[in-house]
């Protein structure tokens, strides 16, 4: 039987492209071993967000080649999608196929294991039209299941590469959400979470008049799921029927991440993001009135182009103020073909390196106080992972717990938050 491994860098979306194309190589008869064991066909799928993940993406190639020389090694995803050419050029690249025809991937393999060079599938995904539907042939191995139900993204913001490498918008038929969560309630997951590109533009291409407020309801019409989570969403398509849906439905999680990016309006135009910051503290506002056990997280970029000193301390102040969760900080990483890569102000990595820190302190200050008012409260925890005798999962609202209590993995238990304990609580059973 042939051996096949993965490697998956970036978003949940990858992760759940990842698992579909498990599938399609175990229908095909394929074992999956894990990354790093002897295989015939490594499969690397990439990301392209910063540079850092280009870096990383070409690091497990190189890393792949020496450790298994004879495998046929295939490179998908973004940095497939936008670099082909400078992925076949890496030794021991077999096969580079974008971010489109993944359904062909054991087919393409096959190919290029008979043939000599690198055989490339791809196309233009700029002309792509409907959703690749590519069904769950296998169970993901996470307690979490993902379900990806949208891909593409048009809002083209000055910082980013990903429109150029997913293309238009495209979403999966209702009909199909439905059979493919079936699937994964069926295999016993507790929690589904809903991924895409631009996730709550879900429905806009189809010729049915849907949204993602209908996908949601058609999932919870299924019956057996005790968790459903929505990935990442635009605050401006936070709907009322969203809002709805999250005070009255209580297996839809309490927890939104709404990328902020900059709590500075100059720095949000030069970005195009198609809000202020005003209109996001609103949103911020309803959301904790209509929902007042929601938490929220968010993504911040610091050392955008021509962000001065007092810009930097505008946002520093304005997530200070907004009470996240969470805050994921990321330093501004300059992509050819975009925008903001020819902008002027580009900031040497050591500025951007301490915007970083001094945010992360914030945050962190912010989040930590959130938790302390949580500490004696019970929640519902699905445990994910066990390291030495001690399990740790994710409450509804997405916050780590972590206990030595004897909990099964991939179920959900109530639990007494008692303290404090790295990103999260302790925890006893209640």
């Amino acid at each position: 039987m042939p051996r096949v491994s993965f490697m998956t860098l970036g978003c949940k979306v990858n992760q759940f492209e990842t698992e579909t194309m498990e599938g399609l190589f175990l229908r095909a008869g394929y074992q999956i071993v894990p990354f790093g064991e002897a295989a015939d066909v490594c499969v690397i799928n990439t990301c392209s967000v910063t540079a850092l993940g280009e870096k990383k993406s070409r690091q497990m190639i190189r890393r792949t080649r020496r450790e298994n020389e004879k495998a046929v090694i295939a490179v998908t995803g973004c940095y497939a999608q936008l670099s082909p050419k400078e992925l076949a050029e890496l030794d021991g690249v077999r096969l580079v196929i974008g971010t489109r025809d993944r359904a062909r991937i054991v087919e393409l393999v096959e190919e290029a294991a008979r043939e000599d060079g690198v055989v490339f599938d791809v196309g233009d995904v700029m002309a792509a039209k409907g959703f690749e539907d590519i069904p769950l042939y296998g169970t993901p191995t996470r307690t979490r299941a993902f379900l990806k139900i949208q891909e593409g993204c048009e809002n083209f913001c000055t910082f980013c590469i990903i429109p150029y490498a997913r293309g238009p918008l495209r979403s999966r038929p209702l009909d199909s959400v439905r059979r493919e969560a079936g699937k994964l309630i069926g295999a016993g997951f507790k929690e589904i979470v809903l991924t895409g590109i631009h996730l709550g533009a879900y429905g806009r291409d189809l010729a049915e008049d849907v949204t993602l407020a209908d996908a949601v309801r058609e999932i919870l019409s299924l019956g057996g799921l005790a968790r459903l989570r929505l990935g990442s969403l635009e605050s401006v398509e936070l709907s009322d029927e969203l809002f709805t849906l999250l005070r009255d439905e209580p297996r839809l999680a309490r927890h939104l991440h709404l990328p902020l990016q900059s709590g500075s309006d100059a720095i949000l135009r030069a970005m195009n993001r198609h809000y202020d910051k005003a209109a996001f503290a609103r949103l911020l506002e309803d959301v904790r009135q209509a929902v007042p056990e929601v938490s929220v997280t968010t993504d911040v970029i610091v050392g955008f182009p021509g962000e001065t000193d007092a810009l930097f301390e505008e946002s520093l102040d304005f997530v200070s103020q907004m009470g996240f969760a969470k805050v994921h900080v990321f330093p501004y990483s300059r992509r050819e073909g975009t925008p903001a890569a020819r902008m002027a102000g580009q900031l040497p990595m050591a500025v951007k390196k301490e915007r970083v820190r001094r945010m992360e302190e914030t945050a962190e200050e912010r989040a930590r106080a959130i938790r302390e008012k949580m500490v004696g409260k019970t929640e519902d925890v699905l445990f994910e992972t066990e390291t030495n005798g001690i399990s740790d999962g994710l409450t509804g609202g997405y916050f780590r717990v972590y206990t030595d209590a004897p909990v099964k993995l991939g179920e959900i238990a109530p639990m007494r938050l008692t303290r404090l304990h790295e990103d999260g609580f302790w925890a006893e059973m209640e």
